[in-house]
């Protein structure tokens, strides 16, 4: 039966407090459930997520086709370690998912030491974490462990003492699960807001993303009606965004902007990976909303060009769909000492990051809304503002007030070829200023819109409905 997290009017009781309060606790809440890429930690994840906004839940059965992909089958773990002779346990899946290399293959067996080194993986460097790792595609089993305890075990056994290795899991034929969160807006023009939902055990990389994407939608949902239509998509990194890719192929013309979000918790400044055709070419609208957003908020920004690496900007930005895609964290991966490690946990999650980042994604958010293609109507000199109440009375001054500015600012450029955004950019007035100088001059009929029309496709211009996506867990 579909499963379909029904919308609520307002947060529940437990997110009472400041907003970083509440977004640390939404952290702390979905960090224990085992995630993989496919399995009941996801479930158990995107439900949790479900609980604060509408989620619609998507299940693609295991070795459906996905573009060039297949589904791959559901792994299930009942029991992992591993353990000395007496049963004392070095590793053991129990205690931390992190523990058992992603997708192991079972195995049961006992060997010395020595041999079993080709399958513990370790972090020399870093002694006292234990490392993240995975092995969808190629089956085998490993552990992970700090360096600390793997050195203490050979000083206690040797290298030719026996240890116990027991992985009790298997993969069966199930389904690749994704959510999405639609806030309908004024218009079938889409914002795309992505948040890969895979990793265990990571507060940074993971849960941080994935709060700050469903406070911001529960945020939407209570505001005014925005006029893009906002989409939130939680989906397992890679596999994940091309299977949902491969579902909406026909319907990603509604695509105007997107983010794709990750690391958004840690005390590092923002980072912003820049769209390919953003890169290639001129930087696209959320290229640039993306700096001015940040700028107006007064947050330093490290921009940086596209590259086929990293999270799923790369199969967004695959040459074949190009979407205008870019992506928004604060420390990038493997840049910090905890990334992919046991240290990626609560501690480094700081709740005034978190809040800091929602403030920022919604800001790009309002500034792409905000934006807009204007004509003035009064074109030849300069329109007498002063009578229609939009010019100070008192003439003469050095710089009149940020309003009149921005007025100014706006009637020079809305020539139907400079967008808002220009006009923020070549100015330095904050984009909430200009928006606001462009409602008064609409008012005052100095200005037409020419939004819609300049609004070119993207993709093959086809549209995405809720109604088109496929949604319900297996009974089975």
């Amino acid at each position: 039966m579909p499963i379909v997290a029904p919308p609520t009017s307002s947060p529940p009781p437990s997110e009472a407090g400041g907003l970083g309060a509440r977004l640390h606790e939404l952290v702390a809440e979905v960090l224990p459930h085992r995630r993989s890429i496919t399995g009941d930690g996801l479930r158990q994840t995107l439900l949790a997520l479900g609980q604060r906004v509408p989620l619609r839940i998507t299940e693609i059965p295991s070795g459906t086709r996905v573009l060039d992909w297949a589904v791959p089958k559901e792994w299930r773990v009942r029991e992992a370690y591993l353990a000395r002779e007496d049963g004392t346990r070095i590793a053991d899946w129990a205690e931390s998912p992190l523990h058992l290399v992603q997708y192991s293959v079972p195995a049961r067996d006992r060997m010395p030491l020595w041999a079993a080194r080709a399958h513990l993986h370790t972090l020399p460097d870093r002694p006292g974490l234990v490392p993240y790792r995975t092995s969808y595609y190629a089956p085998t089993w490993g552990f992970c462990l700090s360096q600390r305890a793997l050195d203490a075990l050979a000083e206690e056994i040797g290298e030719g003492g026996d240890v116990e290795v027991v992985v009790d899991a298997e993969h069966v034929d199930g389904s690749l699960t994704y959510g999405e969160v639609v806030v309908p807006g004024q218009t079938e023009d889409e914002i795309l807001l992505s948040a890969h939902a895979c990793h265990p055990a990571m507060a940074n990389d993971n849960a941080s993303s994935l709060a700050v994407a469903t406070l911001l939608a529960r945020r939407l949902f209570d505001g005014s009606t925005p006029r893009h239509t906002v989409r939130f998509l939680f989906a397992p990194g890679t596999i994940g965004a091309i299977a949902w890719l491969d579902r909406n192929h026909a319907h990603l013309g509604r695509i105007r902007h997107g983010l794709v979000l990750a690391n958004l918790g840690d005390a590092g400044g923002f980072t912003y990976k820049r769209s390919r055709r953003g890169t290639l070419d001129a930087p696209l609208a959320v290229d640039r909303a993306a700096e001015l957003a940040l700028r107006d908020l007064g947050h330093d920004l490290d921009v940086r060009p596209f590259t086929p690496t990293g999270y799923d900007e790369r199969q967004f930005g695959s040459p074949g769909f190009d979407l205008p895609v870019g992506r928004l964290t604060r420390t990038p991966h493997g840049e910090y000492p905890e990334y992919h490690t046991s240290g990626d946990d609560l501690a480094l999650v700081r709740p005034e990051s978190l809040a800091a980042s929602l403030e920022a994604l919604e800001a790009i958010v309002r500034t792409l809304d905000g934006d807009g293609l204007y004509r003035n109507a009064q074109p030849y000199g300069e329109p007498q503002l002063g009578r229609r109440g939009l010019y100070a009375s008192l003439g003469g001054l050095p710089n009149g007030p940020e309003a009149q500015q921005a007025a100014l600012w706006v009637l020079n450029l809305s020539d139907g070829r400079h967008s808002l955004l220009d006009v923020a950019e070549h100015s330095g007035l904050p984009f909430a200023a200009v928006r606001a100088a462009a409602d008064r001059l609409l008012e005052a009929d100095l200005l037409t819109d020419e939004t819609s029309r300049s609004a070119a496709p993207v993709g093959d211009g086809a549209t995405l409905s809720a109604d088109d996506l496929v949604t319900g867990l297996p009974t089975g």
